[in-house]
């Protein structure tokens, strides 16, 4: 493990620092880097998670950040600086963020230069003070980026003109310092400044676009509704912005590759109605607009994924987007659900991911039945697919886990998609259509803008059905074998087979086993 200290110099700050009222002497020396006695104690470097014990940092929370991005089309570089409101939970004498592949300039605290160190993929930052419980700070970290940089894992898409990004699942850090955790959500703006010719993008909507009189233009964003980092989207490229309304008004956008904007239309096109049949089923579009970001790069190796639900832009393939609707339709709504399930309501571990993963499929596959299209099994309804996948059950307990006990090689593998349909499937069987939908709207409802575990959502079933779900659910998504389906005694699960099989050394792709592609 390698280790690089530095001691910063003031720094300008991005807009007015809420300053702290801190008693505790000094103890950095600016000169060495050396700490003297500290008051407090370090934050805890992990938040516990059992699918990635090392990501997100305990002793406080992020409520906003600033991202202020400059690219340089000459050098294809990125200039910097992540501003983060942050809310002490314990007294703090040093705190981390996750950074991986950044290039840390200088730290700032309150307005005060801080130590730094970067070890592995945290950024630890001693301030000059200790920030004592429930204060509040603004963190500054001024860094330079290369989107071409190889990392053992990285959220940078490089492109021709510019580059996207595609976070999930704990890759966010590789773009800007950050509690790199789904239950520490903020809010977010964005500053993009771009050279001509090209445009900056970014997850909400746009506030001002100002020409900087150097051939340079800075567009800035806002978010309406605070996003978990792996849902950030920030991207610069040779775009056309189309605009289009979706149903109540809903400002639908999307970012398109100038020179593909023709041959794409036909996939856009189809997001209003897209947006009216899933507010049918769960209730108003929650954030203030959506649309497609089809990434200029085809490449295998670009991400290995078809889509990826970053929040209010939904990032593609652009390839993907040129099939007719009905291949793409079904998975097209996948994601658009995602902003109800991952995006408005997200994870609060990653064990929690069948919550995302699950539904999604679940309407995606309803969408796709209703239109007549059959699957990639050739079944065109949801019983019969539900069936085959009852079947398999056991099998992929055994070799996969129990549906809401994945780890970081499994996470994304059909169990957490398939095997989520069928747990939902077997919960509107046992309570019924009219109950399940009460469930859904008041799950979402509830957790709304915030982070919701498996706990939370068998609790809503008990309380909304009035009968204690439980052990149902728990039986569903903890067994190890696959309980019986209402209603369908004739059902039979295939016996599992033990199987030699080579054992993965990198995660599965997200999205890559979802029933909707």
């Amino acid at each position: 493990m390698r280790y690089r200290t530095r001691v910063t110099a003031p720094a300008a700050l991005l807009g007015t620092v809420a300053a702290l009222s801190l008693a505790s002497p000094a103890h950095a020396d600016p000169e060495t880097g050396t700490t003297g006695p500290e008051t407090g104690t370090p934050g805890p470097e992990t938040l516990g998670d059992a699918v990635y014990p090392s990501l997100g940092n305990d002793g406080y929370r992020v409520s906003a950040y600033h991202l202020d991005l400059a690219y340089d089309a000459a050098t294809r570089l990125v200039e910097a600086t992540a501003t983060l409101t942050v809310t002490a939970t314990q007294e703090l004498s040093r705190f981390s963020l996750d950074a991986s592949g950044l290039d840390i300039r200088t730290v700032t605290v309150a307005g005060e230069p801080a130590a730094f160190e970067q070890a592995d993929e945290k950024l630890r930052i001693t301030p000059v003070t200790a920030l004592p419980a429930r204060g509040t700070a603004t963190v500054v970290v001024a860094y330079g980026a290369d989107p071409r940089r190889t990392l053992a894992h990285t959220a940078w898409v490089p492109t021709p003109d510019g580059f996207a990004v595609c976070p999930q699942p704990n890759s966010a850090h590789t773009v800007f310092p950050c509690n790199d955790h789904p239950s520490d959500k903020a809010d977010f703006t964005f500053r993009v400044t771009v050279p001509a010719g090209l445009k900056g993008v970014a997850s909400g909507r746009l506030v001002s676009a100002e020409d900087l009189g150097d051939g340079r233009t800075a567009y800035c964003y806002a978010s309406r509704e605070p996003i978990a980092t792996e849902l950030v989207q920030i991207t610069v490229g040779d775009y056309v912005i189309k605009d289009r309304q979706g149903p109540h008004g809903l400002p639908l956008r999307d970012v398109v590759p100038t020179a593909r904007a023709t041959a794409l239309e036909p996939a856009l096109a189809l997001t209003p109605n897209l947006v009216s049949w899933i507010e049918q089923r769960l209730g108003a579009f929650p954030f203030e607009t959506y649309g497609l970001l089809p990434c200029n790069n085809d490449a295998s190796n670009a991400f290995d994924f078809t889509g990826l639900e970053t929040q209010t832009l939904t990032l593609y393939k652009p390839n993907y987007l040129l099939q007719a609707e009905k291949s793409i339709g079904s998975h097209m709504m996948h994601e658009l659900v995602h902003s109800y399930f991952g995006n408005s309501v997200s994870p609060a571990t990653w064990s929690d991911l069948w919550l995302n993963e699950g539904h999604a499929d679940f309407y995606g596959l309803l969408y796709r039945y209703e239109r007549g299209w059959a699957d990639s099994l050739g079944l065109t309804t949801m019983e019969a697919r539900m069936k085959d996948t009852y079947a398999r059950g056991d099998q992929w307990r055994k070799s996969s886990g129990p549906v809401a006990a994945p780890n970081a090689v499994n996470l994304f593998d059909s169990q957490r998609y398939l095997g989520g349909v069928l747990v939902l499937y077997a919960l509107r069987r046992q309570v019924g259509e009219t109950v399940f939908a009460a469930i859904e709207s008041t799950f979402l409802e509830r957790f709304r803008n915030s982070s919701a575990s498996t706990a939370d959502y068998i609790a809503v079933a008990s309380e909304v059905s009035g009968t204690d779900q439980s052990g149902f659910l728990r039986d569903w998504l903890y067994g190890t074998k696959t309980p019986r389906m209402p209603g369908h005694p004739d059902w039979t699960v295939t016996p599992a087979v033990s199987t030699l099989r080579t054992p993965q050394t990198r995660p599965s792709a997200p999205h890559d086993n979802s029933a909707t592609l």
